[in-house]
């Protein structure tokens, strides 16, 4: 019993982090929707807790791997403030309205720590996972430019009521927010509970025996209990960020950026599009936890540059991707001396 109450409490780590990426990466799944008025924040939220749970249980394990190829934390110990860290840096940047990524949060922690521990830093992981803080928004503004246009043809060419067109883009909405949210439970829990995997290990035989949870699983579904908390009480704020005060978006303008964003994150975390990819003989892309926060922001941003570009945020966008340096460096240097000091 005791040592049961001491591993949750070296757990909290990764549910506070689960909670800073409700409130913050989880929000962008509708935030845009839900900015737009398209989609109720409470339908909203349910969805994206049920999906996060599935995405993460059936698909989160490739992240995780390369997750912890960079930083192997084999003590719970350090793990917890490896964890705490990264949430702490996380939290600081959404009080400020920032959409900030949690894989930057992790993956500078995770740095910090080899640093402390004297562990060689396998440049080439870092390499993967730091290439995609640049490709992932790229990737996400191309897919909106190519999807907003195929959608305006698309509008142009079928004359479809305008109230029949408001119906079809609320049920794409709620669409694609469901594979959005599966998706960032595929590829963004191993910054939730990625960490812990080295260090945690039980398994929970259910019914006859015949069925098990692993302990991979179990702190999956523990962060996603923590992500669905964030989600419920501290993400409209980074929501109205995104939705309104980068580029405004109209609901057909909402659905391409949360179809981007999806697309982009399935990509990267899917094992089974790497395995058809590769028997191809085709290039596949590195299974790492990419940020939805950058993936959104920059699907809203190519809404806004085939838009003309007028109304694009700059101001804003630039306090965004100043966030985007600064985080990875703050968590970095808070770990290191966290570890160092406690």
């Amino acid at each position: 019993m005791e040592e049961g109450l001491k591993t949750l409490i070296y757990l909290s780590a990764g549910l506070f982090m689960g909670w800073s990426l409700g409130a913050n990466d989880a929000a962008n799944i509708f935030g845009t929707a839900v900015a737009t008025r398209m989609i109720r924040f409470k339908t909203a939220a349910l969805l994206m807790s049920l999906f996060i749970a599935l995405g993460a249980v059936v698909s989160g394990s490739g992240p995780a791997a390369t997750l912890g190829a960079l930083g192997a934390v084999t003590r719970i110990e350090e793990a917890f403030l490896v964890s705490l860290t990264a949430a702490v840096t996380v939290m600081v940047m959404t009080r400020r309205g920032l959409p900030v990524s949690t894989s930057q949060a992790i993956v500078g922690a995770l740095v910090g720590w080899n640093l402390h521990s004297g562990e060689s830093i396998d440049m080439s992981v870092l390499t993967k996972i730091a290439s995609t803080w640049v490709v992932a928004p790229l990737l996400g503004a191309l897919f909106a430019m190519g999807l907003y246009l195929l959608m305006k043809m698309f509008h142009e060419r079928s004359h479809i009521h305008l109230v029949k067109m408001d119906r079809l883009i609320r049920v794409g909405l709620v669409l694609s927010g469901i594979f959005g949210a599966y998706s960032l439970g595929a590829s963004n829990m191993a910054n939730v509970m990625g960490v812990f995997t080295n260090s945690f290990s039980i398994d929970l035989v259910m019914g006859s025996g015949r069925q098990m949870i692993t302990s991979q699983q179990l702190l999956f579904l523990l962060g996603a209990a923590a992500i669905s908390l964030g989600v419920y009480t501290y993400s409209h704020r980074v929501m109205q960020t995104v939705g309104s005060q980068i580029y405004r978006l109209t609901p057909p303008a909402a659905l391409v950026v949360v179809l981007s964003s999806a697309l982009v994150l399935f990509l990267f975390a899917s094992q089974g599009l790497k395995s058809v990819l590769i028997a191809a003989g085709l290039p596949s892309l590195p299974l790492v936890p990419v940020s939805q926060s950058q993936t959104v922001v920059g699907a809203v941003i190519g809404i806004g540059l085939v838009r003309g570009g007028r109304n694009l945020n700059l101001k804003m966008l630039g306090t965004i991707m100043a966030g985007w340096v600064i985080t990875p460096l703050a968590a970095m240097i808070l770990a290191f001396f966290l570890l160092s000091f406690v």
